[in-house]
C-alpha cells in the first residue's frame, strides 16, 4: 500500500524539483509598442470546445505577433458539438489577458468603426500548421491591403515548430495571461478544497468514456447486439464515418479504456483502496454499470456533482465550457492527474503540470496495455501489477520523458522548461532522454486528433509504423471537424 511506482513516491515525479517554467521572453524580444503597425488589425474565430478554443486563444497571440498586427479578443465558437454561448469574457479574465500580454502584443477587445460604420474585416483561413513564413507571405499583403483580417475555424493553425522566442510567448499566453473568471476560479477552489478535506492526496482522472466519443471511435467493449445497436445509431450522425475496425483500433491503443481498466492500472501502479479519485467526465456509457467496477476498486469516488449543491452549479451548468473549466481546475489541481485520451485537454493539462513542477500525469500505454487486460484473468495479479509498471514506463510524466505523436508542444513544452544547477550535478539520476523516446517511439500511437499530427511525421518515409498511420489519417480525413469537437475537452 505504501510502496512506489519503479522506485520512486507514488505522488510526485522523479526529479521534479529540478525543473521550473522559464518564459520570460529574452533581450532581443521586442516590445509591442516598437513592433505594432498603425491600422492592422487580426481578428480570430475559435473552434471547438473550451480546450480547443484555448489552443487557438494561445496560436492567436502568436500569430498577431508574426503579423505585428493588433490582436482583437477572439470570439468563441458558440455553434459547435459543445452548443456554449459563452463569451470570452464570460470564460477568462479579459482585462487581465490584454494587461498581462501588453509588453507583447498590442491587445483590443473590439474591432474600431471604420468611418463610422461597422467594420467586416476581410475572411480568410490558414492552413493548419502554418508557420512564421507562411502568416507573413499569405496574410502579410492582405493585411496591408485590407488592414483588417478575420481568420476562422481558428485551431491548430500555427505550426509546433518556431523560434524559442515565440514559443515562450505561447507558454506566456496558456500559463499565465489565460486566467479563468473569478465565479469559475471560486467554485473551482471550493471543489478542490472539498477534496483536500477527504484526503492529504488525490487523483483526478479524465475518463472520456461518453456514448459519443465511443460511438464516434468506433471501439467495441463487448456489450454484445446491444452495445453495437446503441452505438450505431449514435455513430449515424456522422455520415462520413467509414467502416470501423473494432478490435484493430483497440490492439493500436486508439480507444479509450474502461473505467474498470483505468481502476485496474492505478491499482497496479500501487494507488490502494483508500486513494481519494476525482472524475471529470461527462454522461458514462452504460451509466453505474459501468463505473461499478471503478467504484469498488476505489470507493472514495467524487465527481464535481457529487461535492457540489445544485444551488452551487446553477451558475455554471447550462454552459459546457464552464463546466468543463471547473473539472479543468480540479484535474492541474490533482496530486496525479491520469488522462484516457490525448484529446486537447489532457495535451493542454499535461504541459501544464509539467511547467508547473512536473506534477505527475499517467497516460496509459494503450496499446500495450490492451492484450494484458485481455489475458488479465489467465494470469496472477503480481505478474499482472508488474508487467502494468513495466509498460508504463515513459508515460508517467517524468522530466525528460518523451512524449510520442503529435500535437507535442502542448504536452510538452520543452522550450519553456529550465532545469536548474542542482540537476545539473544529478543528472545520473534523469532517464537518458534518447532511450526513453526510442522506446516510446516504439511501444505507442497516440489517438489524438487526425490534423494534430507533428510537423515532421511525414518526412519518415521508410518507418513502417508511421506509414501505416499516415494511412489510416487519410482514411479519416473526412471526419476531422468531428474529432476536433469531441476531444475538445
Amino acid at each position: 500500500n505504501n510502496g512506489g511506482v519503479f522506485g520512486r513516491d507514488l505522488w510526485s515525479s522523479k526529479n521534479g524539483e529540478f525543473y521550473y517554467g522559464c518564459s520570460n521572453a529574452s533581450n532581443n524580444f521586442a516590445k509591442a509598442v516598437v513592433i505594432t503597425q498603425p491600422n492592422r488589425y487580426l481578428a480570430i474565430a475559435t473552434s471547438g470546445g473550451l480546450n480547443q478554443q484555448r489552443t487557438g486563444i494561445i496560436d492567436s497571440v502568436v500569430a498577431a505577433r508574426i503579423l505585428n498586427a493588433t490582436l482583437v479578443v477572439p470570439t468563441l465558437d458558440k455553434k459547435s458539438f459543445w452548443k456554449d454561448v459563452s463569451n470570452f469574457s464570460e470564460i477568462f479574465d479579459i482585462d487581465w489577458f490584454i494587461s498581462y500580454l501588453a509588453k507583447d502584443v498590442e491587445i483590443i477587445k473590439e474591432l474600431p468603426r471604420r468611418r463610422g460604420q461597422i467594420w467586416n474585416p476581410n475572411r480568410m483561413r490558414v492552413p493548419r500548421k502554418c508557420n512564421e513564413r507562411c502568416y507573413i507571405s499569405r496574410l502579410g499583403p492582405v493585411l496591408m491591403k485590407k488592414h483588417a483580417v478575420k481568420l476562422t475555424k481558428f485551431d491548430y493553425r500555427l505550426s509546433n515548430k518556431l523560434d524559442t522566442d515565440l514559443q515562450k510567448l505561447r507558454c506566456r499566453v496558456n500559463y499565465h495571461a489565460l486566467k479563468f473568471t473569478d465565479p469559475i476560479l471560486e467554485m473551482g477552489r471550493k471543489l478542490v478544497q472539498r477534496m483536500r478535506m477527504r484526503s492529504q492526496h488525490y487523483i483526478a482522472i479524465h475518463l472520456r468514456f461518453e456514448p459519443d466519443m465511443l460511438a464516434f471511435s468506433g471501439c467495441y467493449y463487448g456489450g454484445g447486439d446491444k452495445e453495437r445497436k446503441e452505438l450505431s445509431k449514435i455513430r449515424r450522425r456522422w455520415k462520413t464515418l467509414h467502416n470501423s475496425n473494432p478490435d484493430k483500433g483497440r490492439r493500436q491503443g486508439r480507444c479509450p479504456l474502461t473505467p474498470e481498466e483505468v481502476g485496474l492500472l492505478l491499482r497496479a501502479l500501487g494507488y490502494d483502496t483508500l486513494t481519494h479519485i476525482y472524475v471529470a467526465s461527462g454522461e458514462v456509457y452504460g451509466g453505474e454499470e459501468t463505473l461499478a467496477p471503478l467504484k469498488a476498486l476505489f470507493p472514495n469516488f467524487y465527481s464535481k456533482d457529487t461535492i457540489a449543491s445544485k444551488e452551487e452549479l446553477e451558475l455554471f451548468s447550462a454552459f459546457s465550457s464552464r463546466m468543463a473549466a471547473l473539472d479543468f481546475i480540479v484535474c492541474d489541481e490533482s496530486d496525479v492527474f491520469v488522462t484516457n485520451n490525448n484529446g486537447n485537454m489532457a495535451k493542454i493539462l499535461a504541459g501544464r503540470r509539467r511547467y508547473f513542477g512536473h506534477k505527475p500525469t499517467i497516460r496509459p500505454n494503450a496499446k500495450k496495455l490492451y492484450s494484458l487486460f485481455m489475458n488479465r484473468d489467465n494470469m496472477a495479479w503480481d505478474e499482472f501489477a508488474s508487467r502494468v509498471r513495466r509498460y508504463q514506463k515513459g508515460f508517467m510524466g517524468e522530466p525528460k520523458e518523451g512524449w510520442p505523436g503529435r500535437g507535442v508542444f502542448h504536452e510538452n513544452p520543452d522550450s519553456c522548461i529550465c532545469e536548474d544547477s542542482e540537476a545539473k550535478t544529478k543528472m545520473n539520476l534523469v532517464p537518458n532522454r534518447r532511450d526513453v523516446e526510442d522506446q516510446n517511439t516504439n511501444d505507442d500511437i497516440d489517438w489524438s486528433d487526425p490534423e494534430d499530427e507533428d510537423d515532421d511525421i511525414t518526412s519518415q518515409q521508410g518507418n513502417s509504423l508511421y506509414d501505416e498511420m499516415r494511412l489510416d489519417y487519410e482514411r479519416t480525413s473526412s471526419e476531422e471537424a468531428v474529432m476536433d469537437e469531441l476531444l475538445s475537452d
